[in-house]
Parts: structure tokens; C-alpha cells; sequence
């Protein structure tokens, strides 16, 4: 029998809020253990809660970016359960009146497009950080509790099971990553636990419409991992159903150094966590025009981007999409064409030695020592015929390294491209003359003989000789 997955994702979305949900400590990321705390997070008996309004404002924005009804009416409730990350025992969440709800993206996978729906977004505090004595709490004789993230606030943004392969879900969250840096409500640094993913996989027959029994994989915190863990808990729930066994409902977690998922407790249903409203905070009431002035405040967002430059520019489907995955890059773009570069030439550069240069260094694009006024300088030359795109490659490796403009290194180094006829003429003549085997080869037939005596020109002209011309003046001499 033939089975197909059904994904859906939880993905939690930290806030890049100076402070916590309902408290005044700070909520940087690598302090000491248990040094961002206080009464209030801690959850000491007689405080009280106060809901930080940036929270509230980055809710409304997310679901508006993420075409949700935004609840005017929205209320906290109380979570509860034991663990030892959890100090008060329960954790401040929304229940059933979240603060967004009914939204969706589209997503692009080999081509196609497909939409993903939005059941909810919600506010929610963080809970603590469970620090283990091994690799994976399976492993662990002991386990440490670091509480400096308990109480930071956390978006919820729970998917409808719209996916039904690890690419889908990949794109999708790469997509939910893109809008929240596009809104600047959170980092979204997968490595600091800013955004991470509890991944809901079922599996049922091809044709099927009937759900089969889920489970739930913990806290997924990369797009290897996510895509790993999916395959295999795909390939495992088929196995198990091939073998005449049955999928229990359960929370596993995701080994990476082994490449297997491990089950930790059977999975709960809501109402196993006794959900009741929170009676220290008071609803959040939000009118038409507190919505309307978020919605002006939003940027422009990928897809919107990306179709202006599909327009604008004329580049392809593919370029604006990889251009406005993240917005550093599109802002990138945006300054390299405002500078006079052609913008195709610009996405190739971006996309392809920028690119380079940036993974071999495991750098983002904002750490980029080439600013985009230098490399629209750059391209403005191979587009004025000043240096070739072979000559600029050197160009461009020298700014890696220096701050000298391309100017005073194609300067410097000697590097103008030769746009003399007559010189150039004068290598073609002395490479025609010292090749006769390939002059022969073309004038009988074989036109992809050219190759070899364009590559001996340039070799002799030591890359300088504009190549459309040398192409042009071969092509006239050997008739």
C-alpha cells in the first residue's frame, strides 16, 4: 500500500523585545545562567503580570503580514502542566481567543505554488532551558535548568496539515522566517533558539481522507533537521504499518548525531493541560484604527517584493524569489540598482560571487565587506565596456580584501579592457598565424574550432581584449 504524510508545524517565533512578556528583565541571548530572572518570571508566590504592549503590536503586525483576522477581542489563559523548565507550574498562553487567526502563505516547491493555511497565532511566554549532562535528554544522567528564557515572549504560529512532504515544510518555514525578519519582530537566529518548529507527522493511505494518528517531534531548530526528522518519522510510520503494527500517539524527540527520532511520553490533548483564563491579566481589546495604523507600519513584504521585481526589472521567477528570501538581501539589491547597476547583472553578481565569498567565510550578507555603492561601481564598468566580466572577478576579489573603489584597482592593476580594434586585430592575425590546425578545423566545418583561437587571444592579450569584439574579428578574417 502506498501512503502519504500529512505536516503540520507549530513554529514558535521569539520576540526582539528589550524585555520580557509580563516582566522588566532583559531578554539578551548568552547570559550567565539564571541572571535575566526576577520574582515576577520566576513565579514567586503574590506577583503580578503585566503584559508588555511591544508584544501585543508585533502579534497584530505577524498576522497581519500573514493574512490573518486579527481578534479585537483576545484574552491570556493558563497552560497547565509540570516540568522543570516550567517554575510556575502553568504557562501563560491564549487558548481559544488568540490574538490572530485564519490567515495563510503561499509557498513555491519545484515550481508550483501552494498554499498553506493558518489556523492560529498566538502570545505566549517562553518556558526555561533544560541544559543536559549528554547529547539529548535520552542520553542525559542530569539535566541543569537555565531559567534567563522563561517569560520571553514567543509568537505560536500554528499551521493547518497542508503539507505533505519535508521539502513543503522546509519552504514553509524558510517562507514564516522571511516575513517575521521582513516586520523586524524577531532575529529568527535558528542557532539561539529564536525560531524553532514542534513538527506534526501522520501518515494514510494514497486517496485517503481520513487523518491517521500523529506524532509530535520537539523543538526542531534547523531546516536540515527539520527536513532529517520528517523523512525519517515518514519512513518509520510506514514501516511500522506495513509491519501490521500501529502508530501510537506520542512526543518523540530528534537525535541528529544518531539520525533518528526517539520516543520521550505519550502525546496530550488540550484538554489534559486544564486550560482556564488568566485571572492576573486583563483582556486585550483592540479597535479598527490601532489595527489599521499597524498595517501602514508594515514594509514591503517578500511576495509583493518580489513581484515588483519581476515587473520592474524583468527578472525571472526564480532570481526575485532567492533576491527576496531575506530582506538584508533584497535591501542589498535595492541599494546595488539605486547606485546604476543593471539590475539582471546585479541579481547574478548578488546570487553568485557575493554568494561565494559569503559561505566560504560563513558570513550573512550584512557582513558583506562590499558594500553595494562599490559593487554597483563595478558593474556599471563591464557595462561600459571598462573591464570584462572575467577582468571583474579579479576586481572584485581585490575589494573582498581592501576598501580601494574598482576604479583605482582596475587602475592600479592595469586591468582596462582593450577596445581597440587595431590592437586587438593585430593578436588575431599573430594567433590565426601561429594556429593552423584550428583555422583549419573551422574553415572545414567545425565552427566550435573558434574556441580554441578566442582562448589564445585572450591568453595573449592576458584577458583584456573585449571578447565580443575578438568573436567578431575571428569570425570576419576566417570568413
Amino acid at each position: 500500500m502506498k501512503y502519504e504524510a500529512v505536516i503540520g508545524l507549530e513554529i514558535h517565533c521569539e520576540l526582539k523585545t528589550k524585555t520580557k512578556i509580563f516582566c522588566g528583565c532583559e531578554t539578551g541571548f548568552g547570559g550567565d545562567q539564571n541572571t535575566h530572572v526576577c520574582p515576577v518570571c520566576l513565579g514567586l508566590p503574590g506577583v503580578l503580570p503585566t503584559i508588555n504592549k511591544r508584544v501585543v503590536e508585533f502579534g497584530i503586525k505577524a498576522g497581519l503580514a500573514t493574512n490573518c483576522t486579527i481578534n479585537k477581542f483576545s484574552k491570556f489563559d493558563r497552560k497547565n502542566y509540570y516540568y522543570p523548565d516550567l517554575p510556575k507550574n502553568w504557562q501563560t498562553s491564549q487558548y481559544d481567543l488568540p490574538i490572530a487567526e485564519h490567515g495563510w502563505v503561499d509557498i513555491d516547491v519545484e515550481g508550483e505554488k501552494k498554499r498553506v493555511r493558518l489556523t492560529r497565532i498566538h502570545m505566549e511566554e517562553d518556558a526555561g532551558k533544560l541544559v543536559h549532562s549528554g547529547n539529548t535528554i535520552k542520553d542525559s544522567a542530569s539535566s541543569n535548568v537555565d531559567y534567563n528564557r522563561t517569560g520571553v515572549p514567543l509568537l505560536e504560529i500554528v499551521s493547518e496539515p497542508d503539507m505533505h512532504t519535508a521539502e513543503e515544510a522546509r519552504t514553509y518555514m524558510e517562507k514564516i522566517k522571511a516575513i517575521m525578519e521582513y516586520i523586524d519582530v524577531s532575529n529568527c537566529r535558528m542557532e539561539e533558539g529564536n525560531l524553532r518548529a514542534d513538527v506534526n507527522v501522520s501518515i494514510r493511505p494514497v486517496g485517503s481522507k481520513e487523518l491517521g494518528t500523529r506524532t509530535e517531534m520537539k523543538n526542531i531548530n534547523s531546516f536540515k533537521s527539520l527536513v532529517d526528522a520528517i523523512d525519517y518519522e515518514i519512513d518509520r510510520q510506514t514501516e511500522v504499518l506495513e509491519d501490521g503494527g500501529h502508530i501510537v500517539q506520542e512526543t518523540r524527540t530528534w537525535d541528529p548525531n544518531r539520525g533518528i527520532t526517539l520516543s520521550m511520553r505519550s502525546k496530550e490533548d488540550a484538554h489534559d493541560y486544564r486550560y482556564m483564563p488568566e485571572p492576573d491579566l486583563p483582556p486585550i481589546v483592540t479597535t479598527d484604527e490601532q489595527i489599521e495604523a499597524y498595517r501602514k507600519e508594515l514594509p514591503e513584504l517578500p511576495d509583493a517584493r518580489r513581484e515588483r521585481l519581476e515587473k520592474e526589472y524583468g527578472l525571472s521567477d526564480y532570481d526575485a524569489g532567492v533576491i527576496t528570501a531575506s530582506r538584508p538581501m533584497a535591501e542589498y539589491f535595492d541599494e546595488v540598482v539605486a547606485g546604476g547597476a543593471d539590475a539582471k547583472l546585479a541579481a547574478n553578481w548578488i546570487m553568485g560571487e557575493l554568494a561565494k565569498h559569503l559561505n566560504a567565510e560563513n558570513k550573512t550578507i550584512v557582513d558583506s565587506p562590499v558594500e553595494p555603492a562599490r559593487l554597483a561601481a563595478m558593474i556599471q564598468m563591464i557595462t561600459k565596456g571598462t573591464i570584462s566580466s572575467k577582468i571583474a572577478k579579479t576586481v572584485f576579489e581585490e575589494m573582498w580584501t581592501s576598501k580601494d573603489a574598482p576604479e583605482e584597482i582596475v587602475k592600479a592593476k592595469g586591468l582596462v579592457q582593450i577596445t581597440d580594434t587595431k590592437a586587438i586585430e593585430e593578436i588575431v592575425d599573430k594567433v590565426i598565424a601561429d594556429n593552423p590546425k584550428p583555422v583549419e578545423d573551422y574553415k572545414g566545418g567545425n565552427k566550435k574550432a573558434i574556441g580554441a583561437l578566442v582562448g589564445q587571444v585572450m591568453k595573449q592579450s592576458k584577458g583584456k581584449a573585449n571578447p565580443q569584439m575578438v568573436n567578431q574579428l575571428l569570425a570576419q578574417k576566417l570568413g
